[in-house]
Parts: structure tokens; C-alpha cells; sequence
């Protein structure tokens, strides 16, 4: 007979569930030591930092006249070239995610190929371009006597460079995982392109946008190749804080590592910003 169960219904035959494995979750030591390598060169080098600083002295570093001009002049070149970004990246960012036109794969290539390029070729093709006998830099002499090389323009010309392309792909990816309809719609109610990018886009990709802009204001806070090759080293006028660790590296190593604990404050800013976007808990 076919049991019953306790509402006096009949039960079927009673099926075994299949009994879960329980997976190791301990690391190989094949694959542990190398791992814990790795992560002692990553990290040492700025425990050593932190170990070597001097710390009594750091006030009295961080406030002399020659790391405050570099720190407040990195603050507002990165800052500038930050604006530049914004303002030039955005646009561009959209044409790549929303227009369909020939060469559209070249130009997003173009676009991040300063991500991989060395930072003092940028500066050396920066020179070329808008140098005093540059491609563009003689008509900008020329005609409104605009110098740039060794200015402190210079300096926010060449961390805007190494530094959008930061912001364009942040601000690209946030643009394709938004939903285009919301801007037809807003065409449909008779909104103009630019409209319906201004009022209905611009909101959508705001979160992406201060991420990219985080991006790139680090970047740019960093920069040392392309500005030491197209602005120069003068103190007061183009050197920022990279150059001033490594003018100070040669005569004063304790300034140079308060300047680069403070960069490194930055960079721990920075990730702690980020993290919600690109850092997952486990």
C-alpha cells in the first residue's frame, strides 16, 4: 500500500535529495606561495614608504615655500585639466556610445591609445603638435602669440592628455548600459537633440561621469613624463608634485617622501571613492 501522509493523502515514493559537496575553500600551496609573493611585492615597497617617513618633521616639510608651491600648483593644474576633460570628454564619450559612423572603432582606438603610449612620447608628440615650430603651435605663435611648451598652460595641456581618455571610457561605458530610449522619448515630446542630451542623458550618466572625473584628476595629480618633456621643471611655474620627488629624491629624500605620502593619500582616496563602482565585497 501507498503511504499515507498526515492529511491522509497518498504519498509518492520518497525520492533521496542528492547530498552537496562541499568544495575546500584552502588554496593549493602551489598556487598560495606565489600568490603571497606577489603580494609582498606590491605592498612592501610602500610599507617601506610608510616605515622610512619622517614623521616628526612632516609639518615642517609638507608647509616649506618649495613643496607648497608644488602642491598647490599640481591642485590646480590637475583640477584644469580635469575641466578640460569634462568638457571635451563628455561630448566625445557620446559620440562614440550613441553615432554610428565609419570608423567609429579607429577613432575609440585613437582615443585610449594614451593609455598605453609612454607618458614622455606623449610629451615629445605634444612638442611636435603645439610646440613654438610645431604643426599647430606656429599658427598659434603666430596668430595670437600663444606659447605653450613651458608654461604653466603647458602643464595643464599635457595632464589633460594622459588623463581623458580616463574620463571617455568611464563616461562611454555608462552611456551604453544606459537606456537610449529615455532620449527618443524625450525627442518624440519634442525636445531637441541636444535638449534631451542636456535634461535626460546628463542625469542618467552622472555617476559616471564624477567616476571618470575622480579618474582623471588622479591622473593628471600623477603625471610626470609628458609634463617634465612638454612644460619643463621650473619651480613656481610647471613643476608639480611627481617632479618635485624627483628634484627633492636628489637633495632632500625626507621631502620627497612626504610628497609622496601625500600622493599616496591621494591614490588611497581615490580607491575608497571608487570602490562601490569597481570593488566588490566578498
Amino acid at each position: 500500500m501507498t503511504p499515507l501522509d498526515p492529511t491522509g493523502a497518498a504519498a509518492g515514493p520518497r525520492t533521496r535529495r542528492p547530498r552537496r559537496r562541499r568544495t575546500r575553500t584552502g588554496a593549493p600551496p602551489a598556487l598560495l606561495a606565489p600568490a603571497l609573493i606577489g603580494l609582498a611585492f606590491l605592498v612592501l615597497p610602500l610599507m617601506a614608504l610608510l616605515v622610512r617617513a619622517p614623521w616628526r618633521s612632516m609639518p615642517e616639510l609638507l608647509t616649506s615655500p618649495e613643496v607648497w608651491q608644488a602642491l598647490q600648483l599640481s591642485l590646480i593644474c590637475a583640477t584644469a585639466a580635469t575641466a578640460v576633460s569634462v568638457v571635451f570628454g563628455v561630448p566625445l564619450a557620446w559620440l562614440l556610445a550613441r553615432v554610428d559612423f565609419p570608423g567609429r572603432g579607429l577613432v575609440r582606438g585613437l582615443v585610449t591609445l594614451p593609455l598605453v603610449l609612454p607618458p614622455v612620447v606623449g610629451g615629445v608628440a605634444l612638442l611636435m603638435a603645439l610646440g613654438r615650430n610645431g604643426v599647430v603651435g606656429r599658427w598659434l605663435d603666430a596668430w595670437f602669440g600663444v606659447t605653450l611648451p613651458f608654461t604653466t598652460a603647458g602643464v595643464v595641456v599635457a595632464e589633460a592628455f594622459v588623463a581623458m581618455p580616463f574620463l571617455v571610457i568611464s563616461v562611454e561605458g555608462t552611456l551604453r548600459a544606459a537606456d537610449p530610449r529615455y532620449e527618443e522619448a524625450a525627442q518624440t515630446l519634442g525636445a531637441s537633440r541636444f535638449t534631451a542630451f542636456r535634461r535626460v542623458t546628463l542625469p542618467l550618466i552622472a555617476p559616471g561621469i564624477a567616476a571618470g572625473a575622480v579618474l582623471a584628476w588622479a591622473r593628471a595629480l600623477g603625471e610626470f613624463g609628458a609634463t617634465i618633456t612638454f612644460a619643463g621643471n621650473f619651480p613656481g611655474r610647471t613643476q608639480t608634485m611627481p617632479l618635485a620627488v624627483y628634484l627633492a629624491l636628489q637633495s632632500d629624500p625626507e621631502a620627497a617622501i612626504a610628497l609622496s605620502l601625500v600622493l599616496l593619500a591621494v591614490s588611497i582616496a581615490v580607491l575608497a571613492g571608487l570602490r562601490d563602482r569597481w570593488m566588490t565585497a566578498s
